[in-house]
């Protein structure tokens, strides 16, 4: 008889900027406990970033729109998928060194094991990250 998975964790936020926060909790909350802080605090990184970029370039009108996160164990990684209403492709560029913005991909490049951008089926785009939980304990 095959593995059940566990069924992934799924949650809507509007598109405003006071969602990163509850977005970061509501991950947080999600994960078993005894897991591994750091895996914790890497997961939460990875929420603050890739929300902040949704409801920045993905959502057209905050009081509109919403962000999906979808959070899932599979094959030794916890799987984090960003969605938003927006079209375009978030891409890896580095900033000026003076500037203010532009390295929240940077950050996500760096933690993940593997990230990519998928469109979604219907409407929107979605970002996802994978974290391995057996580098951690």
């Amino acid at each position: 008889m095959p593995e059940i998975p566990l069924v992934p964790a799924h949650w809507r936020f509007p598109a405003h900027p006071t969602s990163v926060r509850r977005a970061r909790q509501a991950v947080a909350e999600s994960l078993p406990y005894g897991l591994h802080s750091r895996l914790g605090d890497d997961l939460g990184l990875l929420t603050s970033e890739l929300v902040t970029n949704a409801i920045r370039h993905g959502a057209c009108r905050e009081d509109e729109d919403f962000i999906e996160l979808v959070l899932w164990p599979a094959d030794g990684h916890y799987w984090l998928a960003v969605s938003d209403p927006g079209t375009g492709k978030p891409e890896l560029v580095r900033p000026e060194t003076d500037s203010e913005s532009g390295r929240g991909l940077i950050l996500v490049d760096s933690l993940a094991t593997a990230w990519t951008v998928r469109p979604r089926p219907t409407r929107g785009t979605s970002v996802i990250a994978g974290l391995p939980f057996r580098q951690f304990g």
